[in-house]
C-alpha cells in the first residue's frame, strides 16, 4: 500500500504494543532474538524522511529524478508512522563464537529472522485495517540514523516499514506462472 494518510484511530501507544508483540512473537533460529525495532512517530517519523529526502538529493542525476524521488518520499512522509527494523550483529557473532559448525549460516538465518519479524509486524497492522509499504534506503541513512537515535552501532539496518490509513487501493499484481515457480510432488 503506497497511498497512506494518517487517518488513523489506534493510539500511538496501542500501535507500539502490537508492533512490539509482533515482534516478540516471531521465531528466530536458536531463539536468538536478534530483530530489533525503532518505532517513530509525529515529528520523528517525519524527520526520518527527510533525512532520507536530503540524502538521496545527493544523488540525483536531473531534475525529473529528483522531483520523482522528492513525490515518492513525500508519500512516505504522509503516512502515519514508521518502524525501522534492525538486527543486532552482535547476537550473531556471539552465535557463530558458540556454534562454530554453523557459524556461515547465522548471518542468513538472521535475516529469516527479520523477514519475519517484519512480516509479522506488517499482519497485525493490517488486522488494525492500516496499510504500508516496506523500503530499503539502507545503508544510505545508516550513519544518520545511528546517530539521530543513538542507535547501538551492533544494530544493523535492515527495512523501513512506513504505515498508515489506506487512502487509495493497492494497485494490481502481476504473478509469474505457478508452474515455474512451484514444484509439487504428491
Amino acid at each position: 500500500m503506497y497511498a497512506i494518510g494518517r487517518r488513523v484511530e489506534q493510539t500511538p501507544e496501542l500501535l507500539t504494543a502490537l508492533i512490539q508483540n509482533a515482534i516478540k512473537q516471531s521465531p528466530s533460529s536458536f531463539n536468538s532474538q536478534s530483530s530489533r525495532a525503532v518505532i517513530l512517530f509525529n515529528q520523528q517519523h517525519e524527520k526520518f524522511w527527510q533525512l532520507v529526502k536530503e540524502k538521496l538529493r545527493s544523488y540525483a542525476v536531473d531534475e525529473v529524478a529528483a522531483t520523482k524521488t522528492n513525490t515518492r518520499i513525500e508519500s512516505f512522509k504522509a503516512g502515519f508512522a514508521t518502524v525501522l527494523f534492525f538486527e543486532n550483529v552482535d547476537v550473531v557473532k556471539h552465535l557463530q563464537d558458540q556454534f562454530p559448525l554453523y557459524a556461515d549460516n547465522f548471518p542468513i538465518w538472521s535475516e529469516h529472522s527479520t523477514a519475519i519479524a517484519q512480516f509479522a509486524t506488517w499482519t497485525a497492522l493490517h488486522t488494525e485495517g492500516l496499510g504500508g509499504s516496506l523500503q530499503h534506503y539502507n545503508p544510505i541513512v545508516d550513519d544518520q540514523v545511528h546517530t539521530e537515535w543513538e542507535i547501538p552501532a551492533s544494530w544493523k539496518l535492515r527495512a523501513q516499514f512506513v504505515f498508515g490509513s489506506i487512502e487509495a487501493p493497492a494497485t494490481e499484481k502481476t504473478y509469474i506462472e505457478d508452474q515455474v515457480r512451484f514444484k509439487v510432488f504428491k
